[in-house]
């Protein structure tokens, strides 16, 4: 009997990497949310690591793009597509079920795109209805925290396009904030400060790659330096330059002060008695963007409660989304929902 229903499955819908859970089966796929669209056509020609392996290097006649963006739907159909390759690729075609899917979306789009990613998930042969949990509450179960209890648990989820905050306690979301800038931003702050500081153009990968290898949210002991590649602006030229671990920390400054605002806003809202367990509980951090270093030291410092970082940010969501679908096998016996 289990072997018919080893393709239900969960997915972390996310704006820079998509990634598939299958149930007894683990984490079976994390491709990047990235679409590559024939111009003429206005066809997809490829999806996920591949789309991803064209961008910059393409014949003029197509063009890559990330569907979603700022943790929203910036291309409905598009998105379709994407959704139902990524659930396709992974579903066993010999299975005599249709598999039965949650998905993890930002906690700020609409009923209508909602709608959208469900329609999605069907037309792909996913078993109706197909479930959407909200990327905090689905990084809270997959960081293990007990959100079901009622007490006062807060998450900070920093992924590529969004930095989502809750605070969450008896399975629902009491307080939630959701901001638009995360380690996409990030990015974009470390390019511009080359730009305005060197005259250097690099591109979206370097700017990453600077950002993975020496930032950092708060001085570390280890201060480092890197020499990176790009193009002067004035002579149109390639060039080197050197650069520390302390100016890319003043490059992210901004963005990051972002966060913390959004953070402090979240905990100014929460009520007095949830307020009083965090004092214990803390924060947690889940996502890609929270693994920049010094995140949690300054978050700490901003907040005066101890953070820590989920001992699996990066698949918080999806783990959390796979969870969730082994609770709807209560749901049946209980006739309610999920515990959490």
């Amino acid at each position: 009997m289990f072997s018919l229903f080893s393709n239900d499955m969960g997915i972390d819908l996310g704006t820079a990497n998509t990634l598939v859970y299958v149930k007894g089966q683990g984490i079976v796929l994390k491709e990047p949310s990235v679409v590559a669209i024939n111009r003429d056509t206005r066809e997809p020609v490829a999806f996920g690591l591949e789309a991803k392996r064209m961008l910059g290097k393409t014949p003029a006649n197509i063009y890559a793009v990330r569907p979603l963006r700022n943790g929203v739907i910036a291309d409905f159909d598009v998105t379709q597509e994407m959704i139902k390759y990524f659930i396709r690729k992974v579903h066993n075609r010999r299975s005599l079920l249709h598999p039965r899917v949650v998905i993890g979306i930002p906690s700020g789009i609409t009923e209508v795109e909602r709608r959208a990613v469900k329609e999605a998930a069907e037309q792909a042969g996913a078993r109706p209805p197909v479930y959407l949990i909200e990327e905090p509450k689905a990084a809270a179960i997959g960081a293990g925290m007990p959100i079901s209890e009622p007490t006062g648990n807060m998450i900070v989820d920093i992924g590529g396009g969004t930095t989502e905050v809750a605070v969450i306690s008896l399975g629902g979301m009491v307080v939630s904030k959701s901001l638009d800038v995360a380690g996409d931003e990030m990015d974009e702050a470390v390019m511009q400060y080359f730009r305005r500081k060197y005259n250097l153009l690099i591109g979206e990968t370097t700017a990453e790659d600077v950002k993975i290898k020496i930032g950092s949210a708060f001085p570390q002991v280890d201060e480092q330096s890197l020499e990176v590649k790009g193009r002067d602006q004035v002579s149109g030229l390639p060039k080197t330059i050197s650069i520390t671990s302390e100016e890319v920390r003043q490059a992210l400054s901004e963005p990051l002060k972002l966060i913390v605002d959004v953070v402090k806003a979240t905990l100014e809202e929460t009520p007095a008695e949830l307020s009083a367990d965090l004092v214990d509980r803390g924060i947690v951090l889940a996502g890609g963007g929270s693994l920049l270093r010094g995140i949690p030291e300054l978050l700490s410092r901003e907040t005066e409660l101890p953070v820590t970082r989920a001992a699996e940010p990066l698949t918080c969501v999806v783990m959390g989304c796979g969870r969730y679908m082994e609770e709807l096998d209560n749901i049946k016996r209980s006739r309610g929902r999920p515990s959490y």
